[in-house]
């Protein structure tokens, strides 16, 4: 059920997917403020797409969808520095967003379920072999653990997480809430690079 919240919104140069890993370093002024209350509050932040704009600087324009994170590791190597993995989590929709005097944006989101929880169909084996063999070739450490790909959903994100699809490719996936949808659309793009 869709559920409206207010929340940080982190614009970054990367699509974040539910169960996608993000490492992060965090040293603008306004980002380690979202961090500490974010830690201390242990509520979720929203990474989107930059549309328009840099990850520094003035506040850039996000794409209108993206995905909560969650922050599951946190240290401080120097003062005004953070390091963090975080999770992604739920998928949602920007409704409205305004910047703070610090330069933070801040939105109104409509939360989204992700995608539920499906086999993955024999006629997308083929999908399941490549992500295997990308995590043979760069390590399962770069890949939430538990590795789930007898999942539609999760073997989909993996190859959108990893494969060189476009900015558009990767924002159409994560607006996506249909499992063999999202895997067509992945079936179409390695296709293509064939």
């Amino acid at each position: 059920m869709p559920r409206l919240l207010e929340i940080p919104i982190f614009p970054l140069r990367t699509v974040l997917y539910p169960g996608g890993r993000l490492p992060l370093r965090i040293f603008e002024t306004r980002y380690v403020d979202m961090t500490k209350s974010c830690i201390g509050e242990d509520e979720p932040f929203g990474v989107c797409l930059i549309l328009e704009g840099a990850e520094v600087g003035a506040p850039a324009v996000p794409a209108m969808i993206g995905c909560t994170a969650r922050i599951s590791e946190w240290d401080v190597p120097a003062p005004g520095l953070f390091t963090l993995n975080t999770i992604g989590e739920q998928p949602f929709r920007i409704r409205e967003r305004f910047s703070t005097p610090g330069g933070l944006i801040r939105a109104l989101v409509q939360i989204e379920d992700p995608p539920p929880a499906e086999m993955l169909p024999l006629r997308y084996r083929f999908l399941r072999q490549l992500l295997e063999e990308i995590i043979a070739k760069i390590g399962v450490q770069h890949f939430p653990d538990p590795l789930q790909l007898g999942d539609a959903a999760w073997v989909a994100y993996r190859l959108a997480e990893v494969l060189p699809l476009s900015s558009e490719s990767k924002l159409e996936m994560l607006a996506q809430r249909d499992p063999a949808e999202l895997l067509a659309l992945i079936e179409k793009e390695v296709r293509a690079a064939s």
